[in-house]
This record gives structure tokens, C-alpha cells and sequence, in this order.
């Protein structure tokens, strides 16, 4: 059928669209678990009735090959949708709190509500994994979705278009298509939650333009994610999976490893291996490779170049570009500091910088230095080492022995922390980021003989009541400062036996009156 070419979405329509997909959504059509589920498989199915078709819409605006395609995005988000699915009855039912004395009568319920009708803005480097993992999420929670693909990747941004309204109801989910203008009309709409993927600059223009309308926002960053390399690990399987994750889709993906810190002694065979692998990957060249993807635009490739020619480290392989054809050859520089050009800015393509340090304190100490990241890396078999690492830095995740892959691990939630992003999807996560925990009770009238106290006018054994029934004791104050545990002893007693409470209430001269209505002794 070939590659679709791809249309904005004119800005009269998009408020429509808006609308169109709340009015649906308070139909109340969306409660159903069985819609839902319907819902679901129809989404798992348009990616697996048109595989070949997002084939051709990645290898057109990533170059990426069909292996690549189908193991990052086409296969693991089938799968994703598929997991959702199984779940989700489980997940909509109510929950129940810790039982409790003093609140068992009222039923406290933990209620799973929509949200409401959720804008998804999507990424370029991920264009079908970033959104439509996050948009089953949306359809389990029962929400509308409206989804905005990214311009730079239209290939794929315009089969979205065409396929999501013919497999989803219409008018519950739906694309928008465009650049500034179209997306910037769509922040001008007040959303129930917006989850935006993509740069911290970009997440600014949209956090801002949240805050007007009080839309409450998930956002996935990125950021300069740091790789330590124990000096003890085996260099070989290291090299392997570390080039794999860095190199696979031309090194855009936010979770890559961005930097790499080796110890002094290490550098030199650490930087062998990595010559010995990537010969291993690209036996003729990454450019003459069907193995290898492209970058997604000349401008991302000559931004790339830039830093390349700024380097003041030393260039170990590769280190070539060809801008108009996207394309900038796996490369590796050696003798990086921290005020390298390469350290300026996630990279986000094809580049990785060794920087060297004296030991881990000092990996440590960097990475400290820096906004945290969206992922940490550690190679080591040595658990205290990598427990040291993780125990004293920050980042979105932690993963030993692997990169990237952590993103389709069933049961952790993907997302960073601080300036690499705020909360975290996928699966259950997805799940509960569209989820309105609505809290419930349902007091019966016989509960006001144990606090009828609380209704005026006060009176000094109302109060003691009252006291007694909401003040815990406290654990003793052995280990606390010398003149807190000098304080007075007294502490209050925690309410703990029915019948107590009965005395209590009643000696406040709280009674029920022979027609079960509150009445005073």
C-alpha cells in the first residue's frame, strides 16, 4: 500500500474532536469492563493486522530495520496490550483498606474511576510504542484518548490517523495531527491528564500551558543516562549489550546509555572491546549495514556532528557523518571531561563518551553532580558494588547487567525522576496514571453512639470522648532527644474495645432516643 503521506488536522476540528470525545465518554459508555476489553483487543489486533505496514512507516522515518522494529515496538506493544487486557477486570474492582477499629463500620472503598478524556503526546523515536502502551492504559482506566503523534515521524503519525478509527470507536479515540500551531490548540483545551514523551524543553511549554487549565501531567524525559563499569566485570558480555543499547535505532532512545565511566586502568581494554564488538555488529561499516538505523532528520544529524567536531576527547571509532542521508557512524571518543561538548546535552543518537575516574566514589560523585537521569546502568557481578551505586545516586530506574530493556519488564513502571520526568507507565501503571482512586464511605446511624460527641454543643467530656477515640498511643520514647524523653509521660490512649467506647459515648450523655434519633441524657 506504501507509505501514507500525512495530513494536519485543521484547528477547527481539533476542539471538536475534544469534544466529541467527552461527550462519549459521559455517555457512560466506557464503565463497562466488557466494552473495555472490546476496546483492547481490537487495538491489539490493528497492530498485528498492519505489522508489515508499520514495518514500512518505521524503515521510512527511522531507517530502522524490520528486526529492530518488530522487537522494540510492534511485538513488545502487542504483548503490552495483551497483558492489559487479561487485567483489567482485576484492576477495576474496588479495593478495601486495612481493616480498622475505629472505621470498619463506614465500608471505606477504594473506588477505580475514569479520569475522563486523556491527550497522549507522543515522541518520534518511539512513535508507536510511546503512544499506543500508554493509550490501552487509558482505554482499561475507561477514559477517551485523544492522541497526538509526533510530525517528525509522519509515516507512521499518518497510518495512526487512518487505522485508529477503523479498529476504536470514533468517537471515544481519535488522532490529531500537526506541529506547534495544532499542538498548541490542543493545550488551550482543558484534559482530565495529559501525558507528554519528549524533550524537558518542550515539557515546560507544556507544563506551563497545563497549569492554565489545571490539567494534571505525566511527562517522560530523558536525560544523560549514566553507565558504571566495574573493573572486575567481563568486558566482553559487557561490551556486547552496552553497544546493542546505545547503537540500536541510530542511539535514539531516551533510555540509552549516554556516557560511560571507567576506571583509569580500565579505559584502555574497555575501549578495545568495544572496537572488537562493534566489528563484530558491523563487519563492512554501519552505513553499508541493514542492521543499523538512520537518524530521523539532517537537523538531527548535524547536531550530532556538531558536538562530534566540538569534542575535545579522542575519537576511538568511527566519528564520520553523512547529514543530507541522516546517517552518523557509531562513535566512540575517549578522554572526555565534564565539560565536553558531549557532555553539554543528552545525545541522543550514535555517540557515546568514556570518561575516566579513579574509582567508584568518584563515578558517584559525578553522576551526583548532574540532573538525575532517566536510567542508571551498572555492569558488575560484585553485589556490593552494585548496591553502593544504587544506594547513593538518583534515577528514573536502576538496572544491572542490561540497558534498556528494563521498558517492557512486566510489573516496574517506566518513568524518571525530577528534570528526567514525573510518574511512570506501563501495564498496571498505565493503568492507575488514567485512575481516579475515589474514595467512598458509608456511615450507618448506630456508629454516632460511639462519636456523637462530635456534634456541638461541646462540653468537656465530649471532648475527653473524642480524644480517646482518635488519639494512638505512641511507641515508647527510648532513642529520642534527651528532652523530648524528659517530657511529660503522659500519653493518649488509642480506642480499642467497643464496649469502652459504648461507656464513653454514653457517659458524654450521648444516647439514641426511642425513635433512633440523637438525642442528650
Amino acid at each position: 500500500m506504501g507509505v501514507l503521506e500525512l495530513k494536519f488536522t485543521s484547528l477547527e476540528e481539533i476542539t471538536v474532536i475534544r469534544e466529541k470525545s467527552r461527550a462519549a465518554f459521559l455517555s457512560g459508555r466506557t464503565k463497562s469492563i466488557a466494552f473495555r476489553k472490546q476496546q483492547l483487543l481490537a487495538l491489539a489486533y490493528l497492530l498485528k493486522d498492519n505489522a508489515t505496514r508499520f514495518q514500512e512507516s518505521l524503515a521510512s522515518d527511522l531507517g530502522r530495520p524490520v528486526l529492530e522494529s518488530n522487537f522494540l515496538e510492534i511485538g513488545s506493544t502487542i504483548t503490552e496490550v495483551k497483558s492489559i487486557y487479561d487485567s483489567v477486570a482485576k484492576w477495576a474492582k474496588p479495593e478495601y483498606p486495612a481493616w480498622s477499629f475505629n472505621w470498619f463500620a463506614m465500608k471505606p472503598t477504594l473506588r477505580k474511576e475514569p479520569k475522563g478524556v486523556a491527550l497522549i503526546i507522543g515522541p518520534f523515536n518511539y512513535p508507536i510504542w510511546c503512544v499506543i502502551n500508554p493509550m490501552a492504559g487509558a482505554i482499561a482506566a475507561g477514559c477517551g484518548c485523544v492522541l497526538k503523534p509526533s510530525e517528525q515521524s509522519p509515516a507512521t503519525a499518518a497510518l495512526l490517523a487512518e487505522l485508529i478509527p477503523k479498529y476504536l470507536d470514533p468517537e471515544l479515540y481519535a488522532v490529531v495531527n500537526g506541529a506547534i500551531p495544532e499542538t498548541t490548540k490542543l493545550l488551550d483545551l482543558q484534559w482530565d491528564h495529559i501525558l507528554y514523551t519528549g524533550s524537558g524543553r518542550v515539557a515546560r511549554i507544556i507544563l506551563s500551558a497545563a497549569a492554565k487549565t489545571l490539567s494534571p501531567v505525566t511527562t517522560e524525559l530523558g536525560g544523560k543516562s549514566p553507565v558504571f563499569v566495574d573493573p572486575k566485570a567481563d568486558l566482553k558480555a559487557v561490551t556486547k549489550r552496552l553497544m546493542w543499547g546505545k547503537f540500536v535505532n541510530a542511539g535514539q532512545t531516551c533510555t540509552a546509555p549516554d556516557y560511560v565511566l571507567v576506571e583509569k586502568d580500565s579505559v584502555k581494554p574497555f575501549v578495545k572491546a568495544c572496537k572488537e564488538t562493534l566489528e563484530e555488529f558491523y563487519p563492512d561499516g554501519a552505513e553499508a549495514s541493514n542492521s543499523y538505523s538512520r537518524l530521523i532528520s539532517p537537523a538531527s544529524a548535524s547536531r550530532l556532528k556538531g558536538l562530534i567536531d566540538g569534542t575535545k576527547g579522542t575519537i576511538v571509532y568511527g566519528g564520520t557523518s553523512d547529514v543530507e542521508k541522516r546517517f552518523v557512524e557509531p562513535t566512540i571518543v575517549e578522554g572526555v571531561d565534564v565539560s565536553d561538548s558531549l557532555m553539554s546535552e543528552e545525545l541522543f543518537g550514535p555517540v557515546l563518551p568514556i570518561i575516566a575516574v579513579e574509582n567508584v566514589d568518584e563515578a558517584i560523585k559525578l553522576v551526583n553532580s548532574r540532573d538525575h537521569p532517566l536510567a542508571l546502568y551498572v555492569f558488575s557481578s560484585d553485589s556490593a558494588y552494585k548496591n553502593k551505586v544504587f544506594d547513593n545516586t538518583q534515577s528514573g530506574a536502576a538496572v544491572a547487567n542490561d540497558v534498556i530493556i528494563h521498558g517492557g519488564a512486566e510489573g516496574l513502571p517506566f518513568g524518571g525522576i525530577g528534570p528526567s520526568g514525573s510518574g511512570g507507565y506501563t501495564g498496571k501503571f498505565s493503568f492507575d496514571m488514567f485512575t481516579h482512586l475515589r474514595g467512598s464511605l458509608d456511615n450507618p446511624k448506630w456508629v454516632d453512639l460511639l462519636i456523637g460527641g462530635r456534634f456541638p454543643p461541646y462540653t468537656p467530656k465530649k471532648a475527653a470522648a473524642i480524644e480517646a477515640f482518635v488519639s494512638p498511643s505512641l511507641p515508647s520514647r527510648k532513642g529520642l532527644p534527651p528532652a523530648l524523653v524528659a517530657a511529660a509521660n503522659g500519653s493518649s490512649q488509642r480506642w480499642g474495645w467497643f464496649l469502652l467506647a459504648i461507656a464513653v459515648a454514653a457517659s458524654s450523655g450521648v444516647v439514641l432516643t426511642s425513635r433512633g434519633r440523637l438525642g442528650s441524657a
